[in-house]
């Protein structure tokens, strides 16, 4: 089993930058991929991957928000942070962590990020 916990979240304005963080305890030895994820508010929205670190060493970011979000994490540790930057309002969003073992993906419990204009 696996524990993760994100957390960091908050209320800025646009244009300001926030950072989130992932830590996970248990049997994180088995943990390969990890990734931050977000959902925006209203009914029917649906789960958006931003970014994810493979093995500790390679990175995906989807289009979406390359230039302006970036990760960093500590592949012993397996932490993973999001890094954000130039903010906007359409960011306003519940941020989820994810770890995975190829078998299982576990969940951290959403931080909420709000980005007022």
């Amino acid at each position: 089993q696996v524990q993760v916990v994100d957390s960091g979240g908050g209320l800025v304005q646009a244009g300001e930058s926030l950072r989130l963080s992932c830590k996970t305890s248990g049997d994180i030895s088995s943990i390969y991929i990890m990734g931050w994820y977000r959902q925006v508010p209203g009914p029917g929205t649906q789960l958006e991957l931003l970014a994810t670190m493979t093995g500790g060493v390679n990175i995906h970011y989807e289009d979406s928000i390359k230039g302006r979000f970036t990760i960093s994490g500590e592949n012993v540790k397996k932490t993973l942070d999001l890094h954000m930057n130039s903010l906007k309002p359409e960011d306003t969003a519940v941020y989820y962590c994810n770890a995975s073992n190829l078998a299982v993906r576990y969940w951290g419990q959403g931080t909420q990020d709000t980005v007022s204009s």
